[in-house]
């Protein structure tokens, strides 16, 4: 079975193929940064992250761009409220994006450009179309899309000219020939710090947030390339302004495939923070392990509404602990993924169609059942193999088992040992009580024959 991916341009699965056979070339919106990454951002690179890895397990060579903007109104905003420059405030909230991610496990992209260099490429853009016809210049200074010249206008979205009234998409503003059009260069306000200016032939000015995009992915990847990605919230007017600015421009499809995760929900409400229920990575790693939200963000279905609580978290903490406790057991083979054995097989026709993690899990519950059952150590190997293709279990059993107990390994055995002594003196009270001391911390006695062993509870 051949990969096969949602296209929202055709709203429709399509069997994906590269351009370039075996390379591909992913093109992610990613930050803009003002400030600290919330859960939603986590979603959506963590969306990306595990598209990229499947590509690569499947053996295609990935360039993998995820842009950061670094020039946008919020972050003049920001900079001019704090009384720092803007490539200060950028580079502070980068570097803590950065930290944020990465402790989710979270992959660097191939290519991170910045908005910021790349003013000369969108420049360019910008005077291809106004030769085309497709932007203009208004009075106030700025140049404007003409949105009614591009033929394509709503193919993404699926919105026809006629549904789209002034005021359902931007505020109308002076100087716009129609209230549909959009900016590509914003005339310099004499409030606005000069490090937010830039020369060009259509006077001081920056960019608009959508010609960003388009100068980035194109001059990274070329006019056309393989996916092109972001959060569901993205699909329009963002990603429709991309495509007819690009398109518009270079005559060419902007991407082949047009992917978009779903919205984190809170109490059935998007998060967001103009409804103030938006949660911070930081702000929930102080209460939960990176890897087990890894877990609760990658064990939906990426184009799925993400449900967000504490309930949610403390399921898959113990989830992962059931995971875990199957690797504990034995130490897992060091293996090569046999594609044609019945449990990888599984897994990657779950991933093969249209990264189908939930399925792909399933089949790690699978495994790790079977580990309990045989004690194989191949096939604790084939959970950890084909686990590290989402980016999880690849810890240390036993250290992620523990976390969160106050007993270490000397203090557990000595409890286990004062049991068997009371089990020898026939004091099966204190027997019993020690087994529910540990219980009530976390951990649960096994008896067999053999002896005495311990896990973490689940």
């Amino acid at each position: 079975m051949s990969l096969r991916i949602y296209n929202t341009l055709s709203r429709e699965l399509e069997e994906f193929s590269p351009l370039q056979p075996g390379q591909v070339r992913m093109y992610v919106c990613g930050m803009t940064v003002y400030d600290f990454c919330h859960i939603g951002h986590a979603r959506m690179m963590m969306a990306f992250d595990v598209v990229q890895r499947w590509l690569r397990a499947s053996g295609y060579a990935v360039t993998y761009v995820r842009n950061i903007t670094d020039i946008d109104d919020k972050i003049i905003a920001r900079s001019v409220q704090r009384g720092i420059t803007i490539r200060q405030l950028t580079d502070e909230v980068i570097a803590a994006m950065h930290e944020d991610i990465g402790a989710l496990g979270i992959e660097p992209p191939t290519v991170e450009p910045r908005a910021t260099e790349y003013v000369p490429q969108m420049l360019g853009i910008i005077e291809k179309l106004e030769q085309k016809g497709l932007a203009y210049r208004s009075d106030n200074g700025d140049v404007n899309y003409a949105v009614r010249k591009f033929p394509g206008y709503g193919k993404l979205s699926g919105k026809s000219l006629d549904e789209l009234h002034a005021g359902e998409r931007v505020a109308v503003l002076d100087g716009k020939e129609d209230p549909l059009d959009f900016v590509l260069w914003k005339a310099a306000k004499p409030t606005e710090p000069a490090d937010a200016k830039w020369e060009s032939g259509y006077g001081t000015g920056r960019p608009g947030w959508h010609i960003e995009c388009s100068a980035m992915s194109c001059a990274t990847l070329g006019e056309t390339f393989d996916i092109h990605g972001g959060g569901a919230d993205l699909q329009f007017p963002h990603h429709e302004n991309e495509i007819a600015q690009s398109e518009g421009a270079n005559g060419k499809p902007l991407s082949r495939f047009w992917v978009h995760n779903g919205f984190v929900r809170v109490d059935n409400e998007k998060m967001s923070k103009s409804l103030g229920n938006f949660f911070t990575i930081r702000e929930v790693l102080q209460k939960y392990d990176a890897e087990t939200l890894r877990f609760f963000l990658v064990r939906t279905h990426y184009r799925s509404a993400l449900n967000y609580s504490d309930a949610h978290l403390d399921d898959a903490r113990n989830s992962l602990k059931r995971l875990y406790t199957a690797l504990d057991l034995v130490v897992p083979a060091e293996v090569v993924v046999d594609w044609t054995q019945p449990h990888a097989a599984r897994f990657r026709a779950a991933m093969d169609e249209d990264f189908g993690t939930p399925e792909a899990i399933a089949v790690l519950f699978e495994l790790a059942g079977e580990v309990n059952r045989t004690k194989s150590a191949e096939t604790a190997g084939l959970l950890k193999a084909l686990a590290a293709s989402l980016g999880i279990l690849q810890g240390d059993p036993r250290a992620f088992l523990q976390a969160g107990s106050t007993l270490d390994d000397a203090t557990i055995q000595a409890r286990i040992d004062a049991r068997a002594a009371a089990k020898a003196a026939k004091n099966f009270a204190e027997a019993d009580r020690i087994r529910q001391e540990l219980l009530e911390q976390g951990i649960v006695l096994k008896d067999s024959p053999t002896g005495t062993t311990w896990a973490a509870a689940q």
